[in-house]
């Protein structure tokens, strides 16, 4: 399985990487190779000062080795082994028009020190950041994601929106960080699901990025814009870094397992504000995205 995933997520990096890429028609994802002395490695691409894309990375990476302390800690086992790879990416264009997008599909085992495989699970999503609302783009993205659900369980779609809008929550700012898409996480070999299925299943959802998010980005990318938009996506932007920095389960893993940093931290943006006591205009196209952050709603 492990094999299987690791070269699905590098088939699935050039797709993406080809495809984003020619919509910029400018700026092209430079590659860096990189290894972990504890065992593995990955596989970096950035794009950053193009035409669309401000800053963005389409990275993967398969890691193993003894899992460390901390984590031995956070899931409550002893001194066993691990693996893991996983696809991440960060897009931020340069638009405030357009919005940030952010994905992630992953894979994990666990092993005793025989090499007997103790656990694995999947676990990822795609969710979606704008600056200012339109919300057909919304209706648009969770539609994409919701029909790639449907095609292995109804249920599936209510309950990972769910979960997103509850992880993606700036809970010290009380309040989202985008208007979400999908989360799961240790979607393991169960009575109802094989780890086929899940692998199926977040293959499926892989599958559906390029079609949620490239379509909003061709509808807004031209749209004009002022500095008064600009100024705003950046403190919001700031608040992307809030997230990221204080509540990201997948970046404080990467830190406490001596992960690449450069790799880590390519999700922040180049260009950010912090305000003091910042708060948009009542009736604004600012306050109308607030109002949906503040309360989470049902897209589809």
């Amino acid at each position: 399985m492990k094999d299987q995933f690791y070269q699905y997520i590098q088939n699935l990096q050039d797709t993406i990487t080809s495809e984003l890429e020619e919509i910029d028609g400018k700026a092209t994802f430079k590659e860096d190779l990189w290894k972990r002395k504890e065992g593995g490695g990955g596989r970096t691409r950035v794009i950053e000062n193009g035409n669309v894309f401000e800053k963005g990375g389409v990275n993967i990476s398969a890691v193993h080795g003894p899992l460390n302390p901390a984590m031995q800690q956070y899931f409550k086992v002893g001194d066993v082994n691990f693996f893991a790879c996983g696809l991440s990416l960060v897009i931020h264009p340069k638009s405030p028009m357009v919005p940030t997008v952010h994905a992630n599909w992953r894979y994990f085992e666990m092993y005793d020190k025989e090499g007997n495989t103790l656990d694995q699970w999947f676990g990822g999503g795609q969710d979606l950041t704008p600056y200012y609302l339109f919300e057909e783009d919304a209706i648009h993205f969770h539609r994409v994601s919701k029909n790639a659900c449907d095609k292995h369980d109804p249920k599936f779609y209510p309950e990972y929106k769910k979960k997103c809008d509850e992880y993606f929550w700036n809970a010290h700012r009380d309040e989202a960080r985008g208007i979400g898409g999908l989360f799961f996480d240790y979607l393991k070999d169960n009575e109802s699901h094989s780890i086929t299925d899940w692998y199926n299943f977040v293959t499926e959802v892989g599958n559906s990025f390029l079609e949620a998010y490239v379509p909003i980005v061709e509808k807004r990318r031209d749209l004009e814009y002022n500095q008064h938009h600009r100024d705003w996506q950046e403190v919001r932007r700031g608040r992307y870094v809030e997230f990221n920095l204080v509540h990201d389960k997948g970046t404080l893993f990467g830190l406490k397992t001596n992960g690449r940093i450069e790799s880590i931290l390519m999700s922040l943006p180049p260009h950010v504000q912090w305000v003091y006591d910042h708060h948009p205009q009542s009736g604004s196209e600012e306050a109308k995205l607030m109002e949906v952050l503040e309360k989470p709603k049902e897209w589809v």
